[in-house]
């Protein structure tokens, strides 16, 4: 193991007292070694709203910092339709993720390892029993929900969460259960998928957890890479899913097809690597499957996600460490490394993303909606291809933080939002 590896797992906080032959058994943590603190510098300003021109303004964090092509960054604002928002709730208590019940109700995810459905009125169900233990520590809890393709009939849904082990270790879980709502409960809970390695609890950063449910039945998924700063690497080792998107079954195991099957040393889940902290996954309308990922300081990503392809962290970024440093010695792109098809620098700190696919908003169609943390607003852009080719910010008004992004059956725009609420966009 190299110095510089070392040095990157011990501030981290992920030093181990002693260290097996395999780096990720780890035994402990120093007494006094904490992560480094995340601080990003002044307030984030409102965005600029000048048709044609670029919305943000500021610098980049990474001076030297450049795009690999036209329109991959600061793209030009675009105004489209106005719309009314509406809170169809506002008691909801840290909610992550949202999904969307045949006959309109939603299901969300609370982060302390709750589930909850909301009717149309706003009433907010009382927590649904038999979830599993759940560790809710960082950006850690319960995370994503997603129903099964066939749930009409079977009423499966899929949901991940930082999953609570003994010893003071979690992992990143995914699980599977038959939804009763009528009784408020789920059954037959199965955990489905487990990443690997387990490690201590105060890992408790860079989580992803997003699912999305392929046409086929299968599931994507994100795992972070659960480090703060200094980066470490293991997104780009194939004997972790750390830092990747993984591709299994409805029942766990690994999809036929998938690119690192056979490989010497490969998990056989994986589907590609190189990802920091991906919180948004959807299928565009085209059937690409495209994810959005936060940067570090700087460099948040829209990435259109190909098998086998590596995404880059942490040898490449379009940003720079937490405390102000150059990674990776202020690389921006390498040969063999994919580039985002877009990105933010100073970062928005995206969460949530979905395709809209809705009748109520003509003018939308072609477009994707990523919440911004951070940004404090829902982000528009319009994708041609694989190209953006503009970007309108929306609710920054509200200064509230987005988590999560969905379109509704009747073709709203849904959020949730850190504070508690959920939102509904219509026209107006």
């Amino acid at each position: 193991m190299s110095r510089r590896y070392l040095a990157a797992v011990i501030v981290c906080g992920m030093a181990a007292a002693a260290f097996a032959a395999d780096p990720f058994e780890l035994t402990g943590v120093p007494p006094g070694v904490k992560p480094l603190p995340i601080k990003l510098p002044g307030d984030f300003p409102a965005p600029a709203r000048i048709e044609g021109q670029p919305v943000e303004t500021r610098p980049p964090e990474l001076a030297t910092d450049t795009a690999a092509f036209p329109g991959q960054t600061r793209a030009p604002y675009h105004a489209t339709a106005p719309y009314a928002v509406t809170t169809v709730a506002d008691k909801l208590l840290s909610p992550w993720c949202l999904a969307f019940l045949p006959d309109g109700r939603i299901l969300v995810t609370q982060r302390a390892g709750t589930l909850v459905i909301v009717d149309a009125r706003g009433a907010i169900s009382e927590p649904l029993k038999n979830l599993p233990p759940v560790r809710a520590n960082g950006v850690g809890g319960l995370l994503d929900v997603a129903l099964d393709r066939s749930f009409a009939t079977n009423r499966r849904i899929f949901f991940s969460f930082s999953e609570e082990l003994a010893d003071d270790k979690t992992d990143i879980a995914i699980a599977s259960a038959t939804l009763d709502a009528n009784a408020g409960a789920l059954n037959g809970v199965k955990v489905i998928f487990r990443a690997a390695p387990v490690l201590p609890r105060t890992l408790a950063g860079n989580q992803g957890g997003k699912l999305v449910v392929a046409p086929d039945g299968s599931i994507f998924a994100t795992i972070g890479d659960r480090s703060r700063s200094p980066p470490w690497e293991v997104a780009q080792r194939l004997d972790t899913h750390l830092g990747k998107i993984i591709h299994i079954t409805a029942d766990g195991a690994p999809a036929p097809g998938n690119p690192f099957i056979g490989k010497a040393g490969a998990l056989p889940e994986i589907w590609s690597i190189g990802h920091r902290n991906a919180l948004g996954l959807a299928f565009a309308p085209d059937g690409q499957l495209w994810e959005q990922e936060n940067g570090p300081r700087g460099g948040d990503e829209l990435n259109l996600i190909k098998p086998g392809k590596n995404y880059g962290w942490p040898l490449v970024t379009h940003g720079i460490d937490y405390p102000g440093g150059e990674i990776a010695g202020g690389a921006t792109a390498k040969d063999g490394l994919e580039q985002p098809r877009y990105f933010w620098d100073p970062v928005i700190a995206p969460a949530g993303l979905a395709f809209y696919t809705g009748n109520l908003f003509p003018e939308w169609r072609g477009s994707a909606f990523v919440g911004a943390l951070r940004g404090k607003l829902l982000d528009r852009v319009a994708v041609a291809g694989d190209k953006i080719v503009n970007e309108e910010p929306m609710l920054f008004d509200l200064e509230s933080r987005v988590r999560d992004v969905k379109v509704g059956p009747d073709g709203a725009v849904y959020v949730v939002t850190d504070d508690g609420k959920l939102l509904k966009l219509t026209p107006k």
